[in-house]
C-alpha cells in the first residue's frame, strides 16, 4: 500500500516529476534519425554558411593590406578597388546568410513537425492505464510546449553550432597565418573560460530542469482547473484556486529568474576574457617593435575580437543545449515508454467474423497479486444479447475492457470465432466492435463530424438513419443548425443524455458484429429509454452485444444475463430463470423494485 500511495502523490500536478539521468549524448543522439532525413537541406545550409564566414574572415586581410601597403604608396585605386571588392563580399554574406535562414528554418519546422507527429502517434497506442496514472496537463505541455521549445534549437542551434565551429577553424587558420605568437596570446584566454564552463554546467542544468518541472506542474493544475471549471464554481472554490494557481506561478518565475541569472552570465564572461585578450595582443604586439607591422596587430587586434565571437556564441549556444536536453529528454521518456498493448509478432488479421465470443478460464489483475476476474469461463453465441450486472467493482466493466484488449489477461484464453484476440491485430479487432463506454466524450465539430467519428466513409443518410434508431434525430433537429450544429469540447452545450444519445448512434453507425454497451444509457431519462430501447431490438439482431447496466429494466430482455460478483459469475441465466432462482440477481431486481 506505501508503494502505491507514494505512486500517486508523485502522479499529483503539484509534485516535480524525477529524472535523475546525468546529461547525456543519448538525449540529442535519437535526434539523428530526425535529421538524417533532411541532411541534404542541412548540407546546403551549411555551405551557405561557410560562404559567409570565408567571406566575413577577408576582412581584417583586406585592412592589412591597406594599412601596411596602399595607404604608404598612397594607391588609392587600390583602395577603391578593395572597398568595391569589401562591398561585393558584404551583399554575398547578406545572399548566404538570408539562403541559410530560410533553408534553416523551414528544415527545424520539418524535423519538429516529425518529431511532433511521432510523439502523438506513440501516445495514441499507450494504454489507460499510462492516461490514468498521471496529470493530462504534463502529457499536454510535453506535446506542445517542450517541442515547440526543442524547435529553434534544431531550426537555428543545430547549424549554428557547426557554423560557429567552422568559424572558429578559418579565424584560427587565418589568425596563425598572420602571426603564430599573437595568435599563442589569444589562445591562452580559453583556459579561464572553459574552466567557467565546467564550473556552471551542472548548476545550469539543474536549474533549466526545475524550472521545466515548475512550467509543467503550472500547465497540469491549469488543465485540471479548466476541465473541473463546474464543479469550482459550484463549491465557491474560486479564491482558494487562484492562490493555489499564484503561489505555483511565482514558484515557475522564481526558477526562471534562477536560470536566467546563470544564462547571461556566460556572455559578459567571455566578453571580459575577449577585451583582456584584444587588449593582449595590441600590448605585446606594440612592445615587439619593428618585428610586427602596425597592419598585423590590426588585423589581429581584429581577428582576436572575431575570435571571441564564435566562443561567445557557442556559450549561448550551450544554454540553448542545456535547455533543448532537458526538454528532449522529457520528449523521449514519454516515446521510451512501451505500449502494455501491442500486436503480437506474427499478428494477423482478422477477417470478418460471426461474433462467437469464448472467454476460458480468465484471470486477471490490475496489480501484481490483486486478482480482479478469477476462472471466468463462458460462450457468447453469434447474435446472442449478454447482460452483464453485480455490485459495483465486481468486473463488469474489466470483462468487456479484456474482450477489447484494452487490458491483457493474465492467464486463460479469449476467443472470438476461434481466433484468440491475443493473435490478431487490435486495429483488426476493434474495427468489427461498436464500444460505448461509461464515459461518453462529444469532439469539438458537428453533430454530424461526431456521429460519423468511428466510419467516416459513412453518408449522411446512415449517420440520420442511426440516429433516428437510438431517439436522437429530433433533438438534434431542434438546434438552431441541426445535424451542423458545432458543439464544444466534450459537449459542454448539450445535456448529458444528449451527448450518450450522440454517443450512441456513433457507435451503432460503425455496424459493429460485436457490439459493447457500457451504462450506455445511464444518462437518459425513463421516456427516452424506452423509446431506445425498441430501436435496439432490431439493431441487436444477428449482432453479438454485451450490455453493463445498473438499471435492471435496461437488460431483462437480453437473452443471458451473467452476475458477476467474488471475482467470477456467481449466476448466469435469463430474466425469468434468475428470478425463479430467489438469488442474487432476485435480490437485485426486487431492491430496485422497491426503490
Amino acid at each position: 500500500m506505501a508503494d502505491t500511495s507514494s505512486k500517486q502523490k508523485r502522479n499529483k500536478y503539484d509534485v516535480d516529476e524525477s529524472l535523475d539521468s546525468p546529461f547525456s549524448i543519448k538525449h540529442f543522439s535519437k535526434s539523428v534519425k530526425y535529421i538524417k532525413r533532411h541532411s541534404k537541406q542541412l548540407v546546403l545550409a551549411l555551405i551557405f554558411s561557410v560562404i559567409a564566414i570565408l567571406a566575413g574572415l577577408t576582412f581584417p586581410s583586406m585592412l592589412r593590406i591597406i594599412t601596411d601597403k596602399f595607404v604608404p604608396e598612397k594607391n588609392i585605386l587600390g583602395i577603391i578597388i578593395t572597398g568595391i571588392v569589401g562591398y561585393l563580399l558584404v551583399l554575398t554574406i547578406a545572399f548566404a546568410e538570408s539562403k541559410r535562414a530560410k533553408i534553416s528554418a523551414k528544415t527545424g519546422q520539418q524535423i519538429v513537425s516529425e518529431i511532433r507527429h511521432d510523439l502523438f502517434m506513440h501516445l495514441q497506442k499507450l494504454p489507460f492505464d499510462y492516461y490514468d496514472s498521471r496529470p493530462h496537463g504534463k502529457i499536454l505541455v510535453r506535446v506542445v510546449n517542450y517541442v515547440n521549445s526543442v524547435a529553434d534549437f534544431f531550426a537555428n542551434g543545430l547549424i549554428n553550432i557547426i557554423l560557429e565551429l567552422l568559424s572558429l577553424v578559418f579565424i584560427l587558420f587565418f589568425m596563425f597565418f598572420t602571426n603564430v605568437r599573437l595568435s599563442l596570446i589569444v589562445l591562452v584566454g580559453l583556459v579561464p573560460f572553459a574552466t567557467y564552463i565546467i564550473l556552471v554546467k551542472n548548476v545550469q542544468r539543474k536549474t533549466s530542469r526545475t524550472f521545466s518541472n515548475k512550467n509543467s506542474n503550472l500547465n497540469a493544475y491549469y488543465q485540471e482547473s479548466i476541465d473541473g471549471m463546474r464543479v469550482t464554481q459550484s463549491f465557491d472554490r474560486e479564491e482558494k484556486n487562484y492562490s493555489i494557481a499564484y503561489k505555483m506561478a511565482k514558484e515557475c518565475a522564481k526558477w526562471f529568474v534562477r536560470r536566467s541569472l546563470i544564462v547571461h552570465t556566460m556572455f559578459p564572461a567571455a566578453i571580459i576574457i575577449s577585451a583582456f585578450s584584444t587588449a593582449a595582443v595590441y600590448l605585446i604586439g606594440v612592445s615587439l617593435g619593428e618585428s610586427i607591422s602596425i597592419g598585423v596587430i590590426i588585423a589581429m587586434g581584429s581577428y582576436c575580437g572575431r575570435f571571441w565571437e564564435p566562443i561567445q556564441n557557442l556559450g549561448n549556444l550551450y544554454n540553448s543545449v542545456i535547455d533543448t536536453a532537458a526538454y528532449l529528454e522529457r520528449i523521449f521518456e514519454v516515446m521510451d515508454v512501451e505500449p502494455a498493448i501491442s500486436d503480437v509478432e506474427g499478428a494477423y488479421e482478422l477477417e470478418d467474423i460471426k461474433g462467437e465470443v469464448k472467454f476460458e478460464h480468465v484471470f486477471f489483475e490490475y496489480e501484481k497479486n490483486v486478482p480482479i476476474l478469477k476462472d471466468v469461463t463462458f460462450r457468447a453465441k453469434p447474435g446472442e444479447s449478454i447482460a452483464l450486472v453485480g455490485p459495483t467493482g465486481a468486473g463488469k466493466t474489466t470483462v468487456v475492457n479484456l474482450l477489447a484488449r484494452f487490458y491483457d489477461i493474465k492467464s486463460g484464453s479469449i476467443t472470438i470465432d476461434g481466433h484468440s484476440i491475443h493473435d490478431v491485430t487490435l486495429t483488426s479487432l476493434r474495427k468489427q466492435m461498436g464500444i460505448m463506454l461509461q464515459d461518453t466524450f462529444i469532439f469539438t465539430g458537428t453533430i454530424m463530424e461526431n456521429i460519423k467519428y468511428g466510419r467516416l466513409d459513412a453518408s449522411d443518410e446512415e449517420a440520420i438513419n442511426a440516429a433516428k434508431i437510438v431517439s436522437a434525430h429530433d433533438f438534434i433537429m431542434s438546434l438552431p443548425n441541426g445535424y451542423e450544429t458545432v458543439v464544444t469540447e466534450r459537449g459542454g452545450s448539450l445535456s448529458a443524455g444528449q451527448r450518450q444519445l450522440i454517443s450512441f448512434a456513433r457507435t451503432l453507425l460503425a455496424n459493429p458484429k460485436v457490439l459493447i454497451l457500457d451504462e450506455a444509457t445511464s444518462a437518459i431519462d425513463t421516456k427516452t429509454e424506452l423509446l431506445v430501447q425498441k430501436g435496439l431490438q432490431s439493431l441487436l439482431k444477428g449482432r453479438t452485444s454485451f450490455i453493463i447496466a445498473h438499471r435492471l429494466s435496461t437488460i431483462k430482455n437480453c437473452d443471458r444475463i451473467l452476475y458477476i460478483d467474488q471475482k467470477n459469475i456467481a449466476e448466469a441465466g435469463n430474466h425469468e430463470q434468475l428470478l425463479q432462482a430467489h438469488g442474487l440477481y432476485y435480490s437485485l431486481y426486487t431492491s430496485q423494485l422497491t426503490e
